[in-house]
């Protein structure tokens, strides 16, 4: 069933394909206008924020904790009765090295606050983190699509495989729009989003050169 969406799209892959065109180059936006700059990591609000950026031209529901329980083959994300409790256990988290940055990513996760794009906003939620706590960057494309799936099935149990897999993906090199762009294309295939790429969609989600400027700083 397709979702109920602002653009009138009724059948599910057409609005995927309008998804990742409009979305994609809100996540470059996220960096390039310095809008991660302004939140606050490994909040809640933080996350809204980029939820919002990415899908609030998208769907109504954009940045508003569900209200629908939801699951992915036989596991279950925390029930909706839970959730407002478990997204402040999760704020309250330690965010001071590696290992607990990892941590509280996996128990976000478990949470999937949103309807749809946890994955996509939850990756950058995470980068944001390893940008202000270590100075670091995760360069998605450096991870394969069934790897980083694989672990993060996992990591409800065990997250040594998650940790392992982020760990040689992470990068010094924070103002690379190169990077940027091949991370934003990686996250987006591991939920199947991968009709454009990147650095061809413009800031409306229009094929063009003037997508992003040759440099940008955090």
């Amino acid at each position: 069933m397709t979702l109920k969406n602002k653009l009138d799209a009724s059948d599910e892959v057409g609005l995927a394909h309008e998804e990742e065109r409009i979305s994609k180059p809100a996540a470059l936006a996220l960096y390039r206008d310095g809008t991660l700059d302004t939140l606050v990591p490994g909040t809640f609000s933080a996350l809204k924020a980029i939820h919002v950026a990415l899908f609030g031209d998208i769907y109504d529901f954009a940045g508003r904790i569900r209200t629908v329980n939801l699951a992915k083959g036989n596991f279950r994300f925390v029930s909706v009765l839970y959730l407002e409790s478990a997204i402040r256990s999760i704020e309250a988290m330690p965010q001071g090295n590696f290992d607990q940055i990892v941590e509280k990513y996996v128990e976000l996760n478990i949470a999937h606050p949103f309807r749809e794009g946890n994955g996509r906003s939850g990756r950058i939620w995470l980068d944001h983190m390893f940008r202000r706590e270590l100075g670091r960057t995760v360069d998605w494309s450096r991870i394969g699509r069934e790897d980083y799936l694989l672990a993060m099935e996992r990591s409800s149990m065990r997250d040594l495989e998650i940790k392992a897999l982020l760990g040689q993906a992470l990068s010094d090199d924070l103002h690379s729009v190169a990077l940027l762009a091949r991370s934003v294309d990686a996250s987006y295939a591991y939920e199947g989003y991968d009709a454009y790429r990147a650095e061809d969609l413009g800031s409306n989600g229009v094929k063009g050169d003037s997508a992003m400027k040759p440099e940008f700083k955090l």
